[in-house]
């Protein structure tokens, strides 16, 4: 015979199992009917423009890469000629 202590984590986990899957099975259900709503509407996403446009990222790639080029400039310079 098993214990009560056993049998209690027994019954916690069977039901910890059981409300998880009645849980995550009607999450299931309202994304799948969620989608088939979208997809029976024909609605397609919005697409937008980019608030900054392609441009001005590639600037601000390039101004992010100087700034830390030349904040970290000192310390690269140390590893690079310790071999690192």
């Amino acid at each position: 015979m098993i214990s009560v202590i056993a049998q209690e984590r027994l019954l916690g986990a069977a039901l910890g199992c059981v409300f998880t899957g009645i849980f995550v099975l009607t999450e299931h259900k309202n994304i799948y009917s969620s989608i088939a709503d979208a997809h029976f509407q024909n609605k397609a996403p919005e697409l937008r423009e980019p608030v900054y446009g392609k441009a001005s990222g590639s600037d601000f790639a390039h101004v992010w890469n100087k700034a830390v080029d030349k904040t970290l400039g000192r310390v690269i310079e140390s590893l690079s000629s310790r071999g690192w």
